[in-house]
């Protein structure tokens, strides 16, 4: 039997951020009880993330998208329809945030509602990170015949209407608001009829 390998320093560190951004956010935690909570001490976290608190931050929000885009790739591997691979993705992430009692959101959205433009390198990691997710979805719908620039504006509305029905759904203590949001998004882009995978240049 093969034993899961205990996380080092910096992935406890990584793991204890994301847990305090879902959560609360970045200005809702200490150092010292983020530091307990990955039981590592100040100069072990200058050592891995000299930026500190921000730094470390910036690789907790990069962590998250890798995650996020494993989930919807693997999903997309095993779904040919990528309008309901998004469904099993957004319904995933409900389900998360419903078994944690509508406490632990997206980092991403928590995030970005209290950075200000004195925080420029979270800025500029949340926006890569929005943007990536952006255009995994867009190229999943391009690889199914979208044309390129509606692609693009239909990923743009998945990822809107992710991050912010997560966010009405964690205020609310519902599900309700995502699922209402996804399901008409959804169904929408549904009924405007198949499109037929890409299988070489277009004409």
């Amino acid at each position: 039997m093969t034993e899961t390998p205990t996380p080092g320093t910096r992935e406890r560190l990584i793991a204890a951020m994301t847990d305090a951004l879902r959560r609360r956010g970045l200005h809702g935690i200490g150092l010292t009880e983020l530091l307990a909570q990955a039981g590592a001490p100040k100069g072990v976290l200058y050592h891995h993330f000299p930026g500190g608190k921000t730094e470390l931050a910036v690789a907790a929000i990069d962590d998250v998208v890798a995650r996020m885009l494993r989930g919807l790739d693997a999903l997309l591997a095993s779904t040919p329809d990528p309008i309901e691979a998004t469904r099993r993705w957004m319904a995933g992430a409900t389900a998360r945030l419903s078994d944690t009692g509508f406490e632990s959101g997206c980092p991403l959205a928590t995030v970005a509602l209290e950075s200000t433009p004195e925080d420029p390198a979270l800025r500029e990691a949340l926006a890569r990170a929005f943007a990536t997710l952006r255009e995994r979805i867009a190229l999943a719908l391009e690889q199914h015949g979208e044309p390129r620039a509606q692609a693009q504006g239909i990923a743009a509305l998945i990822v809107a209407t992710y991050e912010g029905g997560l966010l009405q759904a964690r205020v609310a203590q519902s599900s309700d608001p995502i699922n209402l949001a996804t399901q008409t998004l959804l169904s929408l882009l549904a009924a405007r009829g198949p499109t037929a995978p890409r299988t070489g240049e277009p004409s």
